[in-house]
């Protein structure tokens, strides 16, 4: 008997969210000059890039969807980057390992793009490494780097890591690079 009764009250809660109005408002439509492409789903396998790859292809859709928004938007501080433009970029080289598919990526890697850029850090030092949704990467050194979380920003002085960056910045992208790269050795 507890459970006709049961069923019913469910069964009248859930019929009282619906509603009995009719819609009357139509949707407004989209003019002939504009096309609307639905937003790319990046859990899906066919998005993400794996293995080594040229920034070139964040750039490009579907990756450009989130990378130039998210670069366009992000403001450095102007006196940390200074500072990071009077170092010597000879001995430097960094690695991004990243994740299309993860919005941690998606979030930090144009940023950190955005500070490069500002840095003016030679872009033929900036190797980029595409990980599956397991952190598994298709490149022969990948698991020798000890990647547990993405994305993983790893800063290399005379090809000795320096330091990283993992995941989320400890205070800003562009002061951590200048922390790590100011430590004393």
């Amino acid at each position: 008997m507890k459970k006709i009764i049961i069923y019913f009250i469910l069964l009248a809660g859930l019929l009282s969210c619906k509603t009995l109005k009719v819609a009357t408002e139509t949707p407004t439509p989209v003019p002939a000059t504009e096309t609307v492409t639905p937003a790319t789903d990046f859990s899906l396998a066919s998005t993400w890039l794996l293995g080594y790859f040229n920034q070139s292809r964040l750039t490009s859709m579907p990756y450009s969807e989130w990378y130039l928004k998210g670069f366009s938007e992000y403001s450095y501080n102007e006196g940390v980057v200074q500072k990071l433009r009077e170092i010597n970029t000879d001995n430097l080289n960094i690695k991004i390992v990243m994740g299309t598919w993860c919005p941690d990526s998606r979030r930090e890697v144009p940023r950190f793009m955005r500070v490069l850029d500002g840095w003016v850090f030679p872009s033929g030092k900036i190797q980029f490494i595409g990980v599956d949704n397991q952190k598994l990467s298709p490149v022969g050194e990948y698991e020798g780097l000890g990647i547990q979380r993405i994305p993983t920003f790893i800063i290399y002085k005379n090809n000795i890591e320096a330091g990283r960056i993992i995941e989320n910045p400890t205070t800003s992208l562009e002061q951590d690079i200048l922390n790590i790269l100011s430590k004393k050795e």
